[in-house]
């Protein structure tokens, strides 16, 4: 019997899989059975392995051909099975040195002519393997995915050709070029682009420096979605942690082939038609959602009372958590979800409340049916709520003596604060809790005595508290200030609640 390695994924965790193959006589003709709860296309692989063994003038003995997927109470699904199939097969049949594949992890597709086709889940399997100890066997277009996990044991063979003749030594496979992360980001926008809005803006930069959520609220055209789309331009570079992090979670989900590495923080734009399944993950194979897939980076939910309300009620549990399990009937998958959430709505579905020469003939009354779709305790968990006004047509054409900052300067700033909070407590702001927040966002006895005061006014929750004080460090941040003041604290009790607001219904 023969017997090799590949690999399986349940959620960010990996799990070893014996590929085991046995040619045994009684039989006048070929006959190929893979077992070991294998799916619908791994159970296809056998047709493609018949012909890729034909292209290479081979053919299968007259013997029964069993290929047992092992560990067998676990479900195997992918094409990433043929080629460790294939690789068991020709060991069997004296073409490949079984002693020699069994210290890889194999995994990749195989077309009907020998080529070695792209696969999900390269980078994560060949972290798993250099834990392990093990080398890798994948396909040569990913070859340097592969090397980003930190090793140099790594066979990229691009047809099955040259995997044999490099363990005949007749071709040596060379070990595949790193590939080196692309910044991704749009450098055609700026926040420079955008004339006023000075409170918005002043939000975003505090959302971007302490990783806050945020909401904002406006008539449409009031530039909204183009403060969102710009907020990646002035968030701090990814960590080479976070760049792997994130990257592994592309691979699993398949959006990782063809490209570079995940170097640039994800920024997922979400339509409101989107299912629950899209942006929790699931499916047969539980595979990450767009909260996932915004891990690390920004989570952009436009025209917010428009989704379903039950698929925005998925987002609170990861909101508080930064991670997010995913339950199936033959499988459970956890996946990291650690996202800045920056939400975008209407006041009311014409959009144009307080405004009597454009508002319809049913408000206000349709605003508060309008902002009761979102739940009191999801809006309950965003940080920072901000009224986005209509433009001055004034302010639409910068003058010389007003220059507006650029997403370079506003950078800066942002990255020096980010900068003294991983240095303070290693992590942003936002996700101070507990005892870490009781230690570095200390406040005064005069500013405790005003702030509850402020909370019991304002009838708030000890999460709306929390997260007051949250804010309120990072504007002293912002300042370069190791001490939080009442000015700090009054501007981070101005982005508090929603219904306060210009556009609130009360």
């Amino acid at each position: 019997m023969i017997s090799l390695s590949s690999i399986i994924f349940n959620g960010m965790d990996a799990t070893q899989i014996d590929v085991q193959v046995q040619l045994s006589a009684g039989l006048a003709k070929p006959e190929f059975n893979i077992i070991g709860l294998a799916d619908r296309a791994v159970k296809e692989s056998a047709e493609r392995i018949r012909n890729v063994l034909s292209a290479l003038n081979l053919s299968l003995p007259p013997k029964r051909l069993t290929v047992n997927l092992s560990p067998a109470d676990l479900e195997k699904s992918g094409s990433h099975f043929d080629l460790p199939i294939l690789c068991g097969i020709l060991c069997a049949i004296g073409i490949l040195p079984e002693e020699e594949l069994s210290k890889y992890i194999i995994i990749g597709e195989v077309g009907l002519n020998g080529a070695i086709l792209k696969t999900d889940g390269v980078l994560p399997a060949s972290v798993w393997a250099n834990k392990n100890n093990m080398g890798i066997i994948c396909p040569g277009d990913q070859g340097g995915e592969a090397r980003w996990a930190g090793h140099t044991n790594i066979l990229a063979p691009f047809h099955v050709l040259e995997l044999i003749n490099h363990f005949k030594g007749t071709q040596v496979l060379p070990i595949p070029a790193i590939i080196t992360p692309d910044n991704e980001h749009n450098k055609n926008i700026d926040m420079a682009d955008v004339h006023g809005q000075t409170a918005a803006k002043r939000a975003l930069e505090i959302a971007a420096a302490g990783g806050h959520a945020m909401l904002m609220i406006g008539p449409p055209g009031s530039g909204k979605t183009m403060l969102a789309s710009r907020l990646p331009t002035i968030l701090p570079e990814m960590s080479p942690e976070e760049i792997l992090e994130t990257s592994i979670i592309y691979s699993i989900a398949g959006q990782l082939n063809g490209r570079n590495l995940i170097s640039s923080r994800p920024f997922r734009s979400v339509h409101h038609t989107s299912s629950a399944v899209s942006l929790a993950g699931g499916g047969a194979d539980a595979r990450p959602g767009e909260i996932s897939l915004a891990h690390n980076g920004v989570l952009f939910l436009d025209e917010l009372p428009e989704f379903n309300r039950a698929t925005l009620e998925i987002l609170r549990q990861p909101m508080e958590a930064g991670k997010i399990m995913i339950s199936r009937a033959k499988r459970t998958a956890t996946y990291p979800a650690r996202f800045q959430l920056i939400a975008a709505m209407n006041p009311c579905p014409c959009g144009h409340l307080g405004n009597a020469a454009l508002s319809c003939s049913r408000a206000p009354r349709c605003a508060e049916a309008y902002q009761n779709k979102i739940s009191g305790p999801l809006l309950d968990r965003i940080d920072l709520h901000v009224d986005v006004d209509p433009v001055n047509p004034w302010e639409m054409k910068e003058t010389n003596s007003e220059q507006t900052e650029s997403s370079a300067q506003i950078r800066e700033r942002v990255i020096k604060a980010r900068n003294k909070q991983i240095q303070r407590q290693g992590k942003p702001n936002a996700q101070l809790d507990g005892p870490e927040l009781e230690k570095f966002a200390c406040l005064s006895e005069e500013l405790t005595n005003f702030l509850n005061s402020a909370a019991e006014k304002m009838n708030m929750s000890a999460r709306g508290y929390n997260r007051i004080k949250r804010i309120a460090r990072t504007i002293a941040d912002l300042r370069g200030s190791d001490n939080i003041e009442m000015s700090d604290l009054a501007e981070a009790l101005s982005y508090r609640p929603i219904n306060r607001g210009k556009y609130g219904v009360k």
